[in-house]
C-alpha cells in the first residue's frame, strides 16, 4: 500500500538531504564514509530539485525515475559496508539509511493517477 504522497515524499527527501549532510559530524564518520555522506546529500538534493513533483513546475526527472533511483541507492547503501569493509558506526549508519530509503520507496506513490479520457 502506497501511503506516502508525492508531496510528503518531497518533504522526506529534504529531511534525507539534511540527514546525510549532518551524519558525518554527528556520528564522527571519517574518510570515505564521511565524504560519501556529503556527496549523497548533494546528489539527493540535486535529484529532488530536478524531479517533477505533481503541482510543481515541470522538471526533467519523472517521479517514476526518481523512485527507481532511490530503490537502487537503498540497495547499494545496504551492501556497501560489506563491499568496502566498514564496521561499527559507518556500517550501521549506511545500512539503516539504505533500509529507511527502501522503506520510504515501498510506501511512496511514485505514479500519479490521472483522470482517464473516458471519465
Amino acid at each position: 500500500m502506497r501511503v506516502i504522497t508525492a508531496g510528503l515524499h518531497r518533504i522526506l527527501d529534504f529531511v534525507t538531504v539534511a540527514g546525510f549532510a549532518v551524519a558525518p559530524s554527528v556520528l564522527g564518520l571519517a574518510g570515505f564514509a564521511a565524504t560519501l555522506g556529503y556527496v549523497l546529500a548533494a546528489v539527493h538534493l540535486a535529484l529532488t530539485l530536478l524531479t517533477h513533483f505533481p503541482g510543481r513546475a515541470a522538471r526533467p526527472v519523472s517521479l517514476a525515475l526518481h523512485g527507481a533511483i532511490e530503490f537502487a541507492v537503498g540497495v547499494a547503501l545496504i551492501a556497501l559496508p560489506w563491499l568496502v569493509g566498514w564496521s561499527g558506526t559507518a556500517r550501521m549508519f549506511y545500512v539503516v539509511a539504505g533500509a529507511v530509503i527502501l522503506g520510504v520507496w515501498a510506501l511512496s506513490a511514485y505514479r500519479v493517477e490521472t483522470p482517464s479520457a473516458a471519465a
